[in-house]
């Protein structure tokens, strides 16, 4: 599957942290207009309270109307003695309303596959037709390393997410609280483990979503955050609050201006693909072949459905 057809069906433009545990957090971010929100049973979670997480979960996911928005929950990671039990207890519970399952702290395929395996085995014991997608959190330097065959491990999967806070810990990086270098460096200090989780992405066929950026009161740094990684390829980023939401999907969503390029480039080809030529130019600009695939991947972006 390549990764303009994944993008055909999918928007992750922002995806939405909210613990387990805090029930007045539920209706409001059910009501929001991010594009997939997730129940985190992992970090947000003490771990005393973990097993009763998944319970608050399940009734967040049944008792709230989610619209359009993609319903996930992030399980504990599968080294944990939660994981099995977060998987079988909620799907168990919640059963179709559970969209997606977020997978921590991935470092193998191996990893995915026993998810993979385990969700199978309770979709057939509780007779569902829908099978639970799956995102997974590259955020350990042996996930980095092994990031394609992470990316190619199920049929399930819809998107590989970069992690910056659990990377730095695993990398030894001398980062502050936002994950940023305490001392000057030359560049995107992230730049090479970005460029392997989108890499992997599109060898995948799946969605790069970005790192959240845990100083919500600085929108600023988070736009030129979002704006970086768009700039790369990343499709969404992650949202801890809910101020981040709009500016995520204002920012991974394409301009009207892109919009009407693209649509005039796309058309100019056709025109001149039907006089017998493999190439025009559109306001002085060469505009070829893979000109069209650059407007298609736009125009499927902006859910605009359109075919060569």
């Amino acid at each position: 599957m390549t990764e303009t057809h994944i993008a055909s069906q999918l928007r992750r433009r922002s995806e939405l942290a909210t613990p387990a545990t805090n029930d007045r957090m539920f209706a409001r971010a059910a009501a929001s207009a991010a594009d997939l929100v997730f129940l985190d049973l992992e970090d947000a979670v003490a771990p005393a309270f973990r097993e009763e997480a998944r319970g608050k979960a399940v009734r967040a996911l049944n008792d709230h109307d989610w619209g359009s928005t993609v319903r996930a929950v992030r399980i504990n990671g599968i080294d944990t003695r939660w994981a099995y039990g977060d998987i079988i207890e909620v799907l168990t519970g919640a059963r179709e309303n559970l969209d997606t399952i977020i997978v921590p702290k991935v470092t193998s395929a191996r990893d995915v596959w026993w998810v993979d395996v385990l969700l199978t085995q309770v979709e057939e014991t509780l007779g569902l037709s829908k099978p639970v997608r799956l995102e997974v959190l590259i955020e350990d330097v042996a996930g980095v390393a092994n990031a394609e065959s992470i990316a190619t491990a199920s049929p399930r999967l819809d998107a590989l997410i970069f992690g910056a806070g659990d990377l730095s810990v695993s990398q030894g990086a001398r980062v502050d609280t936002n994950f940023k270098p305490r001392d000057s460096y030359p560049g995107d200090f992230w730049h090479y483990a970005r460029m392997k989780v989108l890499t992997a992405a599109r060898i995948g066929g799946v969605l790069a979503i970005d790192a959240p950026y845990p100083d919500f009161r600085d929108g600023d740094g988070y736009a030129n955050d979002a704006r970086h990684a768009a700039s790369l390829g990343f499709s969404g980023k992650w949202a801890i609050h809910p101020s981040q939401i709009d500016i995520a999907n204002e920012i991974f969503s394409p301009t009207e201006e892109e919009i009407q390029r693209a649509t005039r480039n796309l058309e100019a080809y056709r025109e001149a693909e039907a006089r017998g030529l493999g190439a025009t130019s559109v306001d002085g600009q060469l505009v070829d072949a893979a000109h069209v695939k650059l407007a298609l991947a736009i125009l499927s972006q902006a859910g605009i459905a359109t075919t060569l």
